[in-house]
């Protein structure tokens, strides 16, 4: 056998143990949630919400945009979270919306009152387990909207990396399988038979 071929054998190998080792978390993560997603009626019991209602004073904000007083607001209210605007502010008020996977808070400023409004849902542990599946920070009625908490950032570098990680993994299974060279005929079998059923839910 080639040197250069036993290097690429060890590599693969390597890479497959570490790689797996790095993403388990990030697979049972994607594993659980997706059955909890596909079979909620198993889980009804943790989609509990806790709402509570408050309203403050707080000071003026001096920030020269919208995504600056917001900010403002947050830190008063010891909130995190990403930032979602409506389409149109009301004159003198500034309304937003925070969310992160274990709750969410929509928030009213009367800049003329100098209060806020606040709407609070927590979300039970479990629940936001769930919600990391499906949460990246991007806005579908937004499309030129930005990702505006750090949190949601690394999340979404980390499902980056899962993603590069996977395709890196499958086409590394691809080529051991395909160094056994007396049982390639089960293995054809098997991907003919994958291929086959994604066509099935392409097509239809």
């Amino acid at each position: 056998m080639p040197s250069s071929v036993k290097v690429l054998d060890v590599w693969n190998r390597k890479l497959h143990f570490y790689l797996g080792l790095y993403f388990l978390f990030f697979l049972w993560l994607f594993s659980l949630t997706g059955l909890m997603l596909n079979h909620q009626q198993w889980f009804r019991d943790i989609y509990q919400r806790v709402e509570t209602k408050y309203d403050l004073g707080i000071e003026a904000s001096s920030g020269a945009t919208d995504l600056d007083r917001a900010r403002d607001v947050m830190r008063q209210l010891n909130l995190r979270g990403e930032i979602d605007f409506p389409a149109a502010q009301p004159v003198g008020h500034l309304d937003f919306n925070v969310s992160r996977p274990n709750g969410s808070s929509q928030i009213r400023v009367d800049w003329n009152a100098k209060d806020v409004y606040v709407r609070e849902f927590r979300n039970s542990a479990l629940h936001a387990f769930q919600i990391f599946h499906t949460f990246s920070g991007s806005r579908f009625n937004q499309p030129a909207s930005r990702r505006d908490w750090i949190v949601t950032s690394l999340w979404v570098w980390a499902m980056d990396a899962l993603a590069a990680g996977l395709i890196v993994m499958v086409l590394g299974s691809y080529y051991m399988w395909y160094r056994l060279k007396k049982r390639r005929a089960l293995g054809f079998a098997v991907l003919t038979g994958g291929f086959l059923a994604c066509a099935l839910f392409l097509i239809y």
